[in-house]
């Protein structure tokens, strides 16, 4: 069965290839939650199950004059559509492990920022991670980096510089961290905050901490309520890496350490904490770059916008004390997929085997609290 990579797709989806349709078979609410950008759906999910010659009725009105990618979640009922689609006369191709496989894709591009280095910001659209990689003098850090250690190595590379150290600026809920692996991959500290690493050998991070990468002064901020231990990195004041505590257009959500069962503080605290570790984060530059560690989206590097910008599109930002804490802490959305065994494991509690992280993974990002 001809398949195409989830590689090659993404390639192709970023030259924004008019030739290409991407067709997910999946059910319409397994589309609704999570899809590749730009595909379309046609919810030919049981045909193909229990009768594949009943799908090609379904399927007899798709364009006969582009190409065809058939998406499932891991490729195994698409290979099934594409058969199908064939035998109809199209050009078809089941993409390599579905939305598996294109939940490893990663991108990236220079964050355009004023300093003495270089920020290149790591996208993976697949779940809308995004990492950073400062590099100064022949030094870089890394911040935020998924599993695929691979990426990051290639970076490294690319801009001849020395990993000095990694950061994570909390223990995340919808990804397995590859911070850890990475850093004893390269002999270098891995940081993280003590109250986010529960059960792991990490050099803590403290409030007010500075330290330097080649050129450039990295301040630690503590801003906490989405995790108990979320910090937030100051880069020469002109760039602010937030993680999960600020989006551009929502902030993190304040519930999920304590549904994991690795936190003793309650939702509204944490909606509380939240909401003073916020001000903290606006009282710096307008002009600063607010550099999160999500996008709800299928981001597309460099994803950035200023404070003051992020100010005036924010709601969340624009509440009192009082409202703020009332609907982060009665309006929950769904859940990350398997997020609590995610968030045990990058605070140490849990081990999962390689084999199983990208069914772990699998699933839309839902860190954002709306």
């Amino acid at each position: 069965m001809a398949e195409i990579s989830p590689e090659e797709l993404g390639e192709r989806l970023q030259a924004d290839e008019d030739d290409l349709l991407v067709l997910d078979i999946r059910h319409e609410a397994e589309y609704e939650e999570w899809h590749v950008p730009d595909s379309v759906n046609v919810d030919v999910y049981e045909e193909l199950t229990d009768d594949p010659d009943a799908a090609a009725a379904v399927l007899e009105d798709l364009p006969e004059d582009r190409e065809v990618a058939t998406v499932c979640n891991a490729g195994i009922v698409a290979d099934t559509a594409t058969q199908v689609l064939e035998e109809m006369g199209y050009d078809a191709k089941t993409l390599t492990d579905g939305m598996n496989g294109w939940s490893r894709v990663h991108r990236h591009a220079e964050v355009p920022v004023d300093i003495e280095g270089t920020l290149v910001q790591v996208a993976r659209p697949g779940k809308g991670c995004l990492a950073h990689v400062l590099v100064s003098d022949g030094e870089a850090a890394v911040f935020d980096p998924s599993h695929y250690l691979e990426e990051y190595d290639a970076i490294l590379e690319a801009y001849d510089a020395d990993l000095v150290g990694v950061f994570d600026t909390h223990a995340h809920a919808d990804h397995v961290s590859g911070a850890s692996e990475l850093a004893d991959r390269h002999g270098v500290p891995y940081y993280l905050h003590s109250k986010d690493a529960l059960a792991l050998d990490a050099t803590p991070l403290e409030d007010g901490r500075r330290m330097t990468v080649g050129h450039l002064d990295i301040e630690v901020i503590h801003t906490p309520g989405h995790s108990e231990g979320s910090v937030s990195f100051d880069v020469e004041g002109v760039a602010l890496l937030t993680g999960d505590t600020l989006f551009h257009d929502s902030v993190g959500r304040v519930e999920l350490g304590v549904e994991a069962g690795i936190e003793d503080s309650d939702v509204e605290g944490n909606a509380a904490t939240l909401y003073e570790s916020l001000q903290r984060l606006l009282d710096r530059p307008e002009d600063a770059l607010v550099l999160p560690a999500h996008d709800p989206g299928s981001p597309e590097p460099p994803v950035t916008a200023t404070l003051g910008e992020v100010r005036d599109r924010n709601e969340d930002l624009g509440r009192d004390r009082e409202a703020f804490i009332e609907e982060l802490a009665s309006d929950i959305p769904d859940h990350p997929p398997n997020f609590e065994r995610v968030k045990r494991t990058n605070v140490g509690q849990e081990s999962v085997p390689e084999t199983q992280l990208a069914e772990l993974e699998l699933g839309p990002n839902n860190c954002a609290a709306e």
